[in-house]
């Protein structure tokens, strides 16, 4: 390609395979699990469990977006995802929250996979930095996710 220097390739970043490992992880683990009911609430103890993990800014953060998607769209159901809280239809995921400290990024992120009923034109938002919770926040997460769903 042009203009680049493959020398400089430094390949995946330690943040990068720490998510990778997580997604093997999660995948072994949810072809263990016996029914769909006992999936389900490992699933939602698992994303519980991951949320508490995190530091101060991000798990306040996580734990009201959960609470705002379980209770608002309960036809996602909550599952880990590379290692962050995602939320699924029919076992495919249509968003997820990635905390800021995930890739050491300046702020978390809620973002929306190809199952997410978003389009609008030709381009449409796929993600959104959220840095604070405020009633209007709160209300535009349920608002997105909700049509996201269908």
């Amino acid at each position: 390609m042009a203009g680049t220097d493959s020398s400089k390739y430094e390949g995946f970043t330690a943040e990068e395979r720490a998510a990778m490992k997580d997604h093997a992880q999660e995948q072994k683990k949810a072809a263990r699990r016996a029914s769909a009911a006992e999936a389900a609430a490992e699933a939602e103890r698992d994303v519980v469990e991951k949320i508490a993990g995190m530091k101060d800014s991000d798990r306040l953060m996580a734990e009201r977006v959960h609470t705002l998607i379980t209770s608002n769209v309960p036809a996602l159901a909550p599952k880990l995802w590379y290692g962050m809280p995602a939320y699924a239809l029919d076992g495919k995921v249509v968003c997820f929250f990635q905390p800021a400290d995930k890739f050491k990024a300046r702020y978390a992120t809620l973002g929306f996979n190809d199952p997410a009923k978003l389009d609008e034109g030709e381009m449409w938002a796929t993600s959104y930095a959220v840095t604070e919770l405020t009633p209007e926040v709160e209300a535009r997460i349920v608002e997105v996710v909700k049509r996201a769903a269908g």
